[in-house]
C-alpha cells in the first residue's frame, strides 16, 4: 500500500469526519442490538443430552445457574483429528471471557459433534479453558443447522438453502432459561460471527486492515496458534 501523508491539521480534519461516521455506526449498532433483544423466542420441546467432563448433562445443565446461555457451535466432526482452524481462531478470541459473562448472568459453552476425549485433548493442546461438550448423536447440531449428513446437498445454513458440501459449519446460538424449560432466542452464522473475533477488529483499525483481498480465500493465511513458524 502507498500511504497518503498530510499535515497534522489535515489528518485531524479527516479523522473528525471519520469519527462522525463511527458514531453513526455506533448508534445503528445499538439500535440493531435492541432489535435483536426484542426478537420473539421459541420454547424447546426436545431433551438434548451432551457428554461433559462430569458425565451426561442436559441443555439446562449447561446454563450452570445462569439465566442466559451462549453456545458456540465449534466445527469438529466425529472423525476429525483436530478442530477447525477457523473455529480455533475464534476460540482464541473468546477463551477466558466466561468469568465476565457469568457476572452478567450468562454462561458460555462450546458444542461439537466429536467425542469428548477428542475435544478435551484438543483443548489441552491449544491451552484453552472454556467448557466444551460433545453433542454426539443428540440431534442438537442438526436442529441448529450446523451439522449435515455426508454428501448431502440438502438442508439450510444461515437461514438459506445450503450451498456447501461439508458436514460441519460454525455458528452461535443463544438461549434463555424460563422456569424449567429453555427458550431459543437467537442464532447467527457466517459473517454474523465476526462480532466475536477481537483479532479481526484489531486488524480493522490498521492501515492494511485484514489484508485478505489477494488471497485464494479470506483466511488462507490462518494457522492454528501452535502451527505458526517463528
Amino acid at each position: 500500500m502507498q500511504p497518503t501523508v498530510v499535515s497534522r491539521e489535515d489528518w485531524r480534519s479527516a479523522r473528525l469526519a471519520l469519527l462522525a461516521e463511527e458514531k453513526r455506526l455506533d448508534r445503528a449498532r445499538d439500535a440493531l442490538a435492541a432489535q435483536r433483544r426484542a426478537l420473539p423466542m421459541v420454547r424447546l420441546d426436545r431433551d438434548y443430552r451432551f457428554a461433559g467432563e462430569t458425565g451426561e448433562v442436559s441443555l439446562g445443565d449447561l446454563f450452570g445457574g445462569c439465566r442466559q446461555l451462549i453456545v458456540y457451535h465449534f466445527m469438529f466432526g466425529p472423525d476429525w483429528a483436530e478442530g477447525c482452524p477457523s473455529c480455533s481462531f475464534w476460540a482464541d478470541n473468546f477463551d477466558g471471557i466466561d468469568v465476565h459473562l457469568r457476572a452478567r448472568d450468562t454462561a458460555l459453552v462450546a458444542v461439537s459433534k466429536a467425542p469428548l476425549d477428542k475435544l478435551l485433548g484438543y483443548r489441552q493442546r491449544m491451552g484453552w479453558r472454556f467448557r466444551w461438550v460433545s453433542a454426539g448423536d443428540s440431534g442438537f447440531n442438526e436442529d441448529f443447522s450446523v451439522s449435515f449428513p455426508p454428501d448431502s446437498p440438502g438442508g439450510e445454513y444461515n437461514f438459506a438453502p445450503r450451498t456447501h458440501k461439508g458436514t460441519e459449519m460454525p455458528g452461535i446460538s443463544v438461549f434463555l432459561r424460563d422456569g424449567d424449560s429453555e427458550l431459543h432466542a437467537y442464532s447467527t452464522y457466517a459473517r454474523g460471527l465476526d462480532m466475536l473475533n477481537g483479532a479481526y477488529h484489531f486488524l480493522d483499525l490498521t492501515p492494511k486492515g485484514r489484508d485478505e483481498g489477494d488471497l485464494p480465500w479470506s483466511m488462507a493465511w490462518l494457522r492454528r496458534r501452535d502451527r505458526y513458524e517463528g
